[in-house]
């Protein structure tokens, strides 16, 4: 006979076992909503609109996330140049409802004592896996978050920060001191243990396309990685090694919206679209009325030159920045990098401070150097091979870039104002700014001597010496292409 316990055992039992399976197999899965930025760089404008787009979409769907993948900072000078450094930044994004920021680069572009106390003062954490900052100034910084949704799910985004051939971010070094950094792909591969626990795992990456390509490749447990650095509008997702890769632009001017279907934790469904800010015409009223009074300083509005003409692209702007540089300081030549080049044109007339602060956000200070001829090649080499293209603006000569045909450099032709070649025995007198000085590797003898003032204050003296400036056709630095 058998025996009754036993069978009253199994019986409750199985219906434990169909009734768990029941309420599983009817369970909706959970639609999450992910609304991301990236490289904003303090454009302000646009924060209205967001607000709005964020707060409707909340009304109608109870998991919408606002994220940003980094580079807030940096590019505005009512935020840059506000009392408060960057506050204006940070405040917009406490009343946008943001849940979420990687580290880019130029968080770190006012040091680490502004860079904390805008931390302290977010409503939103700032997340980063591939570096430590618990001996520096900044102090510990969380490498990812877990964002609960309203029927108990999870999502797990990850934080990523890029690095450069010396294995910092592109920012001045000095400002970095104490934080030690790892490429963020082998990082990450030490988190794939989210993915065990939470069953997702969503990277909020300021790697740029390229690397993030190499993520998605090297570590295949991401379902989705929202991009940023390379400032890349993906109009569709990025498919890579299963991985779906999506990046707004920058600026502002788009918000990407990604629609996640999660079912106990797990990514069954995932679309992206990318919704231009120009597209959308309502605002919230109290974040509108705060962007206008930020947006209203009349300092910025001062007139400091005219521009016979528009002065057009990296070649004339560059132009006009290093020029500012060997009218400052007397130097044979002076060079810009084609990064810190912010804003892609100025128009004929009047230009202000406030053109010169978004042409040059960065307040780099000037570096002199002693130079021979191959120590400048080595220079602009580098430059080249770094960006894949013509980099270093110059003042006080031409240049041309002789590659083998592979887009390597390997030469480069130097000529004075009067076109005659450089002495290759001459020592030179070589201005850059305090960024390439630190982040670029070339050869140079000379340490470098650091200037008290910075490009901007030199571009400022100069445009007011000036009165009046054209530019139009000035080009400096040429690729030869044909070996």
């Amino acid at each position: 006979m058998k025996n009754p316990f036993a069978i009253l055992l199994a019986s409750l039992f199985g219906l434990a076992v169909f009734t768990g399976y029941s309420q599983g197999a009817s369970r909706k899965s959970t639609e999450i909503i992910l609304l991301h930025t990236n490289d904003m760089h303090a454009r302000i404008d646009n924060m209205a609109k967001l607000a709005y787009l964020a707060d409707s979409l909340r009304k109608s769907h109870p998991d919408v996330f606002l994220v940003s993948a980094g580079d807030n900072f940096t590019g505005n000078p009512v935020v840059d140049m506000a009392p408060d450094k960057g506050f204006p930044m940070i405040d917009l994004m406490n009343r946008c409802g943001f849940n979420v920021s990687a580290m880019g680069n130029h968080e770190f572009d006012m040091g680490q004592e502004f860079l904390r106390k805008r931390l302290s003062q977010a409503a939103f954490p700032f997340i980063c896996s591939n570096f430590d900052a618990s001996g520096a100034t900044l102090g510990a910084v969380k490498p990812y978050v877990v964002l609960g949704t309203s029927t108990g799910d999870s999502i797990v985004l990850l934080g990523l920060i890029q690095l450069d051939d010396n294995g910092l971010p592109s920012s001045i070094p000095t400002h970095l001191t104490g934080i030690r950094f790892e490429k963020g792909w082998i990082k990450a591969r030490k988190y794939t243990w989210l993915k065990e626990r939470y069953g997702n795992l969503i990277a909020l990456s300021h790697l740029g396309l390229e690397d993030d390509i190499v993520l998605a490749d090297s570590v295949p447990q991401f379902d989705l990685v929202i991009g940023g650095h390379s400032h890349t509008l993906l109009d569709k997702p990025r498919m890579e090694n299963g991985v779906m890769i999506v990046q707004a632009g920058s600026y502002l001017k788009y918000v990407g919206k990604t629609t996640l279907q999660v079912d106990h934790g797990h990514i069954t469904g995932r679309t992206d679209e990318v919704i231009p800010m120009a597209s959308l015409n309502r605002e919230t009223p109290g974040v509108k009325s705060l962007v206008s009074q930020y947006n209203s300083n009349p300092d910025f509005d001062k007139v400091i030159a005219v521009a016979e003409k528009p002065i057009e692209g990296v070649d004339e702007l560059g132009s006009m920045m290093t020029d500012a540089i060997t009218h400052k300081v007397k130097v044979d030549f002076a060079f810009q990098n084609k990064g810190g080049i912010r804003i892609p044109s100025l128009a004929a007339g009047n230009i202000t401070l406030r053109d010169i602060y978004k042409l040059d956000p960065f307040s780099n200070q000037v570096v002199l150097f002693s130079m021979k001829p191959a120590e400048i090649r080595s220079l602009l080499c580098y430059g080249f091979q770094h960006e894949k293209q013509a980099d270093l603006q110059v003042s006080g000569m031409t240049y041309t870039i002789i590659t083998d045909g592979h887009l390597h450099c390997v030469s480069v032709e130097l000529y004075d104002k009067t076109g005659k070649p450089l002495n290759p025995a001459t020592e030179y007198s070589v201005a850059v700014n305090s960024y390439i000085a630190s982040a670029y590797i070339f050869d140079h003898r000379d340490k470098g001597t650091t200037m008290t003032f910075t490009t901007t204050e030199a571009l400022i003296g100069y445009l007011t010496d000036m009165k009046t400036v054209s530019y139009s056709g000035v080009k400096r630095v040429s690729v030869d292409l044909s070996h």
